[in-house]
């Protein structure tokens, strides 16, 4: 009477996706219990449990199918009739399945009810504190059949957190995989939802007070765990059993203290991965920080009962304060590559701000080498205020889209070579590099709507195509000096209508090269100054790159300057030159649509500049991090700086005073006044979890904004190691929680950029792959998307199956780009 849509073969391939065991029928309800969105929510009437093995060793999906009754396949298949025959599919994957990686976070369980009926139940890893997914039994699925798949799902988590096989493991190695002690499953029926009181929650209801035997923490040498953490406001109260694995242990010795910069009370919480909360381990600790060397600082956290942690104050600890619950997070990485993030929460508002000052002077004070008490009052307040939890002022606050819009599907117009001919088999096709360089940079184009790709001395060039592809044009083969001598370009920069691209040769930092794009060869070398060298160089203004203007802008460690091409002999315009006489270490340039400059130092400081050969109107202060890329919006608003842990998103705008209205480039900032800053980062609980799936902490890419003639930005594009992050900027300065969204690729992205004109498409640069990514494609920070949905997202489109390092790699259409190389 029912039959299965076979579409798991379609994106899995008919291979090694094997179903292990199946449950052949049974409701699949989505129950809310917490929830005003409603209590229980039917997905599918009639369906299919199993669970799935996938194309990497040690992991497994637990996937509900729907089940269509006889005929009703067909009828869906005629009105989808408008979609090509794999689009169909595709979205028919999409409405007919629900995939979930299964893993102890979901805290998967089955429970037997009066009557004879089964529940399976595990949490909804992507929605609100509560929710289950519940697999309601058919009648007629025998109890025998449940418990082996139940004993199934336990030796697939067992494989997934150990890696290795589920022969090794004992009984009392899969009791862990019991979740015992979780509440009853709620009924998946309407008519018993529960009657819900909502009142405001104290911050009390954000932590849990169950104080678990031990702590989870994310290991190197166990399976990755898929994090979702939530907001502070919404994270729930944790009644979920504790994890086996234990906390890092704390140090055996700390270091004597020089002098104590903040000692306060407090509780001290640590995130529990599985839970998705802050899990009350101490209610009584001390938190110190001291300074205990030369530019060397410490924080310390134990009791009466226990040392706790000890940890180096340094960027990497990835401060966070939270004023509105009273809260400040931060990470710890261990000698072993763990990482953790814990909470401290003291009792009132003047206690946090004392702790704060402390922790913020030694964290300064360590990155500049500088004491605290030498910087003035207005200073103190601009670094105080950018690791704060503050929304900028003077900007209309929209309400949030309920859903993320939706992307019109667009006919797929890459081109398809004879060796990507969708219907023939593509195992003979190797379009891996042959070469050992890698692609570093990307240079979109303005006028073209090309994009330019360094790998070594090539340059890819790709063509946008209307439906927001990438499309393989050509190969300039040699970058070389008019002697022949070839070099792999250290920065590039689309020049002249987009028809010349200005190179600078790493070895010889007083020289630019100018290559014309119409030959595919370097026609002119550029002598800038004999004695001063290129640090590096940004256009004239935002958009100079669309016209003939000649002359651009370079700095170096302790100049800023204009290089003019038409001059004879040295390119260096004498006339138009600021120079300072110490070493500023200048490292970051860029300008507005009006000329407008903005410098950026190693130190972290960054300057405003309305026009060459002066002072600068606005000099904002440093944080410390050193300062690797900068841009600013085309109006001069938003100047937006990255360094390696954060990006800091500056607002350049006078809200007060004489100069209200008047930008820093314009205008000095009065002397009781000052730029707000935001401190853009990751959240501790997700800085944890990348670096447990890569391996390493957070190492931004220089951020950019979405640009474009006319264009508001709206965007703001980075990325560190595989993961490429968007930040949406109206929820960034209207003080939203997490405003970002994520990617993964299964590969460190080498260099990202927006596409020009549009805030809906990035180009992204692997070490060997290019390809474009459109805005829908990016999802929030769950478990399943920090962890990589490679099996699913990413190769439904592109028809690849596996990855290179499976056995069973297939190649798809869009590998395609890599054929230049």
């Amino acid at each position: 009477m029912f039959a299965l849509r076979n579409i798991g073969k379609l994106i899995f391939g008919s291979g090694s996706q094997e179903s292990l065991i199946e449950l052949p029928q049974g409701q699949l309800y989505l129950v809310r219990p917490l929830s005003p969105k409603g209590y229980s929510e039917l997905i599918f009437k009639d369906s299919a449990a199993r669970i799935r093995k996938t194309a990497q060793d040690f992991q497994y999906q637990l996937v509900v199918q729907r089940v269509y009754e006889e005929g009703e396949a067909e009828l869906l298949a005629e009105e989808e009739g408008g979609e090509g025959e794999d689009d169909a599919d595709i979205l028919a994957a999409e409405r007919d399945e629900k995939t979930f990686l299964l893993d102890e976070a979901l805290h998967f369980r089955v429970e037997s009810r009066e009557g004879s009926e089964i529940v399976l139940a595990w949490r909804d890893l992507s929605g609100d504190a509560g929710d289950l997914y519940e697999f309601v039994c058919d009648a007629g699925i025998q109890p025998s059949l449940v418990d082996k798949f139940e004993l199934v799902a336990k030796q697939c988590q067992y494989e997934r957190k150990y890696r290795k096989p589920n022969t090794t493991a004992t009984n009392e190695d899969l009791l862990q995989f019991e979740f015992s002690d979780e509440q009853p499953i709620p009924p998946a029926s309407p008519l018993h939802g529960p009657t819900l009181t909502r009142s405001i929650e104290s911050t009390d209801s954000i932590f849990s007070s169950n104080k678990p035997a031990a702590n989870t923490g994310v290991k190197r040498d166990k399976a990755p765990e898929e994090v979702s953490p939530q907001d502070l406001e919404s994270a729930p109260s944790n009644t979920m059993p504790a994890d086996k694995t234990a906390s890092p242990a704390p140090p055996s010795a700390h270091p004597e203290p020089r002098e104590i910069l903040a000692l306060e009370n407090a509780e001290l919480h640590f995130f529990d991965f599985p839970s998705g909360s802050f899990v009350l381990q101490d209610s009584a600790v001390a938190a110190t920080v001291t300074e205990v060397g030369d530019w060397q600082y410490y924080l310390q956290v134990g009791s009466n009962d226990r040392d706790w942690l000890g940890i180096p104050v340094v960027a990497d600890i990835n401060p966070v304060f939270n004023f509105e619950f009273l809260s400040f997070i931060f990470n710890q990485f261990t000698e072993d590559g763990s990482a953790y993030s814990w909470l401290l929460r003291f009792k009132d508002q003047p206690t946090l701000e004392r702790f704060q000052e402390g922790l913020l002077r030694a964290l300064w004070e360590q990155l500049n080498e500088v004491k605290w008490t030498k910087m003035k009052d207005k200073e103190r307040d601009y670094v105080t205020d950018a690791f704060a939890d503050l929304a900028m002022e003077d900007v209309p606050e929209e309400p949030e889209q309920e859903a993320e819009e939706e992307e019109e599907e667009l006919e797929d117009d890459r081109d398809q070579s004879e060796h990507y001919d969708s219907d023939e088999d593509a195992d003979d096709v190797d379009a891996r590099p042959k070469d050992k360089d890698t692609n570093k940079m990307i240079a979109v184009g303005y006028k073209n709507n090309r994009t330019f790709v360094v790998r070594g001395s090539k340059i890819g060039v790709f063509k946008h195509t209307p439906n927001n592809h990438l499309q393989f044009d050509t190969n300039i083969s040699k970058v070389a000096t008019s002697k022949g001598e070839l070099f792999s370009p250290k920065k590039v920069m689309l020049h002249n209508e987009d028809r010349n691209l200005i190179l600078q040769k790493d070895a010889d930092p007083n020289k630019l090269f100018r290559m014309d794009l119409e030959y595919g060869k370097v026609v002119d070398e550029w002598k800038v100054d004999d004695n001063i060298p290129v640090v590096t160089f940004a256009p004239e203004n935002k958009f100079a790159q669309m016209t003939h203007e000649p002359t651009f802008l370079g700095v170096s460690h302790n100049a800023l300057y204009r290089v003019d091409p038409r001059q004879a002999g040295n390119k260096l315009v004498d006339s138009q030159i600021k120079q300072y006489a110490s070493k500023n270490d200048f490292s970051a340039l860029a300008t507005t649509e009006k000329g407008y400059i903005a410098v950026a130092s190693n130190k972290g400081d960054v300057r405003l500049f309305d026009r060459l050969g002066i002072n600068a109107k606005t000099h904002i202060p440093a944080l410390g991090e050193p300062i690797i890329g900068l841009d600013v919006s085309a109006n001069g608003r938003w100047v937006l700086a990255t360094c390696r842990t954060y990006l800091l998103l500056i607002d350049a705008m006078q809200h007060e005073g004489k100069n209200e209205g008047k930008l820093g480039f314009e205008r000095s900032f009065a002397a009781d006044a000052k730029p707000q800053p935001r401190r853009l980062g990751l959240t501790p609980e997700h800085v944890a979890q990348f670096a447990h799936e890569t391996g390493k902490g957070v190492n931004f890419t220089p951020a950019k904004f979405n640009t474009g003639e006319g264009t508001d930005e709206t965007s703001i594009i980075t990325a560190t190691g595989p993961y490429i992050i968007e930040w949406n900027l109206q929820k960034v300065i209207t003080g939203r929680k997490t405003p970002y969204l994520i990617k993964r690729y299964s590969d460190v992205v080498s260099a990202d950029d927006f596409k020009f004109g549009t805030d809906k498409n990035v180009v992204v640069a692997l070490p060997n792959e290019v390809s474009a990514v459109t805005h829908g494609q990016l999802k929030k920070p769950t478990r399943q998307s920090i962890a990589g949905d490679f099996l699913n997202a990413e190769r439904r489109g592109s028809g690849r199956i596996g990855t290179r390092e499976s056995g069973r790699y297939k190649l798809g259409k869009d590998d395609v780009v890599n054929s230049p190389y």
